[in-house]
Formats: C-alpha cells, sequence, structure tokens
C-alpha cells in the first residue's frame, strides 16, 4: 500500500478508538461544561444549555457515571461544571468520588439551568453559555464529541475553529476508506503502529463486557440471551457485546474504547471478534488483524451517515464484526465485501430511538446480521443488485445505504425526537 494511505489508516483508528467513560453523549456535555467553567475562572451562577434534538434522544435515558444514579442534560453539564476535569475530554468525569456529589447537588438546587433545543440544523450541537456577575463564558461543540468549534470569555473570541452546519462534516482521511484497501491494510500493516490502540481497546471493552454479565445492569439483555439459547461462540458474541452496553448504558463506571464516537458501536465492533478468536485459538497477531478489519469497515460504513441520525449506528458495527470474523476465518477481500452487503441488505432501517437499555437487544440483532451475512456468502447465497438497497458493489452498496440514513430518514429523526419529548 502507498504510505500516504497507511498513515492515514493509522491515524484514523488512533483517533476514533479511544476511551471514554459513559454514553459519550451527556458525557460530551459534561465535557463543554468543564470547559465553560475553566474559561469562566469561578463557578457560574446560571447556566444556559443549547442542544440539537439528538442530544436530548441520546442523554434523556441513560445514567451518568459517577453520579449516584441520577440521569438528564442538567446533571450531565452540572457535573462537568462542578467536577469536571477539561483536560480528560471524554473521560471529563472519570475522577469524581462520591464526596464531590453534594457539591453537585447543591448547584443543581442553587443555579438556574436552562435546557433549549438547538435551532441549527446540525444533528450534534452543543453550546453552553455560563455566567457569573457581570463575566461570562461560551462554548460550542459541533459534529462529533470533543470538536469544539468557539469559546469566548466576557465576548472575546479565544477559539473560533471554521465549521459547517451540514450534517456531515467528512474529514478527508475517512474519504480515503474503502473496502478493498482496509483488507489490504489488514493484511500488510506494521502491527506495532497499531498495537497499543487495539490491545487497549481489547483489554477495556472485554473487561466492561464481563462487567456486564457478572452485575445487574438495564435489561441484562446478555444474560437473558445465553439463559435463553445456550453457550455457543455465537450467541456469546452478541450476548457479551449487549451486556457490555447495557453496563455502560446504566451506570458501570468502566471506561469503553469507543468507535465512531459511540461506545455500543465500539463494543459491537470488537467484542465479537475477540469472543470468536478466543474460541478458535487464533494468534493474537490474526485477532489484531481482524479488529483492524471490524474497526475500519465501521468507521467507513458510518463515515457517510454522520455522527448521529435516525439510523441506528449497531447496525454499520455488526456489519463491521462480521467483517472481521469472516477475516478471521481466512476471508478476503471478496468475502468480506459480501458479508458487508448482505448485514446491510438484513439489517438497515433499524431506528435510533436514542441510548437507552434496548442499545444492548439492537446490538445483538446488529451482531446477528453481521454473522447471518457471512453464513450467507460461506453458502453460496447473496442478495443481489437491485434488491433494496444492495448495489452492484460494495462500495456502492455503502453509499446508497448512507444517503438513505443521512438524508432520507431526517423527517423520521424529528418524528421520533417529537415522540421522545411528548412522552417524557
Amino acid at each position: 500500500m502507498e504510505k500516504e494511505t497507511v498513515d492515514a489508516y493509522v491515524r484514523i483508528l488512533r483517533e476514533e478508538l479511544v476511551p471514554a467513560m459513559g454514553c459519550t453523549e451527556p458525557i460530551a456535555v459534561a465535557y463543554a461544561g468543564a470547559v465553560a467553567r475553566k474559561t469562566l475562572g469561578d463557578e457560574p451562577d446560571r447556566v444556559e444549555l443549547l442542544v440539537s434534538g439528538n442530544i436530548i434522544k441520546n442523554v434523556k435515558s441513560v445514567i451518568v457515571p459517577h453520579t449516584g444514579g441520577r440521569r438528564g442534560l442538567e446533571v450531565a453539564v452540572a457535573v462537568g461544571i462542578c467536577c469536571g476535569d477539561a483536560g480528560r475530554e471524554l473521560q471529563v468525569i472519570s475522577d469524581v468520588e462520591d464526596k464531590d456529589l453534594s457539591a453537585m447537588d447543591g448547584f443543581l438546587s442553587t443555579v438556574p439551568i436552562s435546557v433549549s433545543e438547538s435551532p441549527s440544523p446540525c444533528p450534534f450541537d452543543i453550546q453552553v453559555t455560563v455566567g457569573r456577575g457581570k463575566n461570562s463564558a461560551f462554548v460550542r461543540v459541533v459534529g462529533t464529541h470533543t470538536n469544539i468549534v468557539r469559546v469566548e470569555r466576557d465576548g472575546r473570541v479565544l477559539v473560533d475553529r471554521p465549521f459547517t452546519e451540514d450534517t456531515v462534516q467528512t474529514d478527508s482521511d475517512r474519504e480515503k476508506l474503502n473496502v478493498r484497501d482496509i483488507v489490504e491494510f489488514a493484511d500488510s500493516v506494521d502491527l506495532e503502529l497499531v498495537r497499543e490502540t487495539l490491545e487497549r481497546q481489547i483489554e477495556l471493552n472485554m473487561d466492561i463486557a464481563e462487567a456486564g454479565m457478572r452485575g445487574h445492569y438495564g435489561a441484562e439483555i446478555g444474560k437473558i440471551l445465553i439463559r435463553s439459547y445456550g453457550n455457543s461462540v455465537q450467541n456469546r458474541a452478541k450476548a457479551y457485546a449487549a451486556a457490555g452496553s447495557d453496563a455502560r448504558m446504566n451506570g458501570c463506571e468502566k471506561p469503553v474504547v469507543i468507535n465512531s464516537g459511540s461506545g455500543n458501536q465500539g463494543l459491537t465492533a470488537s467484542v465479537p471478534v475477540i469472543i470468536y478468536a478466543r474460541e478458535c485459538g487464533v494468534s493474537e497477531e490474526q485477532l489484531l488483524r481482524a479488529l483492524l478489519v471490524s474497526n475500519l469497515v465501521t468507521i467507513h460504513l458510518k463515515t457517510g451517515i454522520g455522527s448521529l441520525s435516525a439510523y441506528c449506528g449497531a447496525t454499520s458495527a455488526g456489519a463491521g464484526a462480521g467483517a472481521g470474523i469472516c477475516y478471521l476465518y481466512g476471508g478476503g477481500y471478496d468475502e468480506v465485501a459480501h458479508t458487508v452487503v448482505n448485514a446491510l441488505g438484513i439489517n438497515s432501517g433499524m431506528l435510533c430511538d436514542g441510548a437507552k437499555a434496548s442499545c444492548a437487544a439492537k446490538i445483538a440483532s446488529a451482531v446477528e446480521a453481521g454473522l447471518l451475512g457471512m453464513q450467507m456468502y460461506m453458502h453460496d447465497s447473496e442478495f443481489k443488485s437491485g434488491e433494496g438497497l444492495t448495489a452492484r458493489s460494495v462500495e456502492d452498496t455503502i453509499r446508497a445505504v448512507s444517503e438513505v440514513a443521512r438524508e432520507g430518514m431526517r423527517e423520521t429523526d424529528r418524528h421520533i425526537i417529537h415522540q421522545m419529548i411528548s412522552n417524557n
């Protein structure tokens, strides 16, 4: 491969596969709050929070970790302001202790926090304004969870980065992604360039998946799968990924290595591949190379859709997991490409109705679709071009699904958000 492509793929992995504590949308709100407090230089006596509908959707029903089981936008911004370490980004509240919560509770009871929906068309928009007396600070995060585009202090602009309010802002590196090059990269890259990143993903994501199987979190989808359908490798792959999701959505204070800004997608793209690799007894090198396929395919599928939409991101990660497991079994470009097309043909259209316990069940469904997509090709079965969104090639199919998810489902997204707010 050209060195430029190798360098780009390594850079993408290092940027995307980073640790995060808790569901990433409330954590992004906490991060913005922590940066706003730091910029103000004092504890504020007023807070204004302006967020896009998709942020409302993904914060509404999940527990913010290290808050004693509390939920909601007010809690997310308050814990960031009162207890957060802005320098730790998506681990902004990882060091919060129980003794810190009394300060947060006092803040919530005395400081007015107004929450409004942003009029911006961007599905990922967080704007925090804090003030004390005559002083004020403003922070805006757009597009992705730590992408601060503007910071102000008393009306003076400290950070002003160009951005667009369009649905998708595609990084030039990510435009290089395609399935053929992903497989070639996995085949040939020097693993020392990515070893630390992938080994951290294995350690942290399996740790929280096992915690989910041991503990009592959410709907306990992982445990139900094992009790109901047994201990086969296929069922364990679904169960452990689902258990990790149930844990992180419901207060488990362990970090997850995310993918495409999502812990659920990070779990879905990695845990099933790890489970299969351990079952098959493959070498560490084979596992790491299979994780390259699963992670990069997931990022590729998600790139054209955007960080938040009405399309469930687990669908992309489930297809990525299927691709990684296919590669683990010796699949090359043709086998991986057909697995991705088949998986997308099975599960595309699954809705995202916010972060919550049912995400674990959707992850199980997405992993099943990825595995079935692989089995279809192994048994000489595939979806043909022109059947639904299936197109002439894997890249054409990805573009078709991305366009439907990005553009076609905007109105669906608005209806989902309206229903969620109305049924509060």
